[in-house]
């Protein structure tokens, strides 16, 4: 059964969104976002107080996009505000876990007793700060900085390893908005 959906999305005050061609920009005080939208699946219309997305004989795809483009655009909104923030924790046994950050990359060195140190990109727009064994990752991009901390998780996995036996690693343990 087709029929109209509207979502609105309030903008609050000291937020700027724009939508130029197949792009939304959202300006903020914490910084910027932009994010490509398909104009063909659905309308996007930036009103000076909301952005509205509509669509006029929609199917449950429509809607299922409408509804994950409201919350993508939520959450770009809420990061130009306050940014996102990720916690991480190294978690080692016997051999002391050190991370360094250089040159848009973070160095983890004696993992395992390991000589050469596994190495992390951090991506632009992304910004990370090690304090001892807790990392903290902040970025307006709630995307970028949730993949950060899976690559920081994922570069200490340890292969063929019983995970109940070999716990050294560096694991999340908050998420942006909620602890794990």
């Amino acid at each position: 059964m087709k029929k109209e959906i509207i979502k609105e999305i309030e903008i609050p005050e000291g937020v700027e969104v724009k939508f130029e061609e197949d792009e939304l920009i959202v300006k903020g005080p914490e910084g910027e976002n932009r994010r490509k939208f398909e104009k063909r699946i659905f309308e996007i219309e930036v009103k000076p107080d909301k952005v509205v997305l509509y669509h006029k004989k929609a199917t449950k795809k429509e809607k299922k996009m409408i509804n994950t483009s409201a919350a993508h655009i939520k959450n770009m909104i809420a990061g130009v505000q306050k940014k996102f923030e990720y916690r991480l924790k190294a978690c080692f046994s016997h051999f002391p876990i050190t991370i360094e950050i250089k040159e848009g990359k973070a160095l983890i060195k004696n993992f395992l007793g390991e000589k050469i140190p596994r190495e992390v990109e951090i991506p632009q727009g992304v910004e990370v700060k090690v304090n001892g064994q807790n990392i903290s990752i902040y970025s307006c991009n709630k995307e970028l900085a949730g993949q950060t901390a899976a690559d920081f998780e994922k570069a200490t996995k340890v292969p063929r390893r019983d995970r109940r036996v070999f716990q050294d690693g560096i694991f999340i343990t908050h998420k942006a908005g909620r602890e794990i």
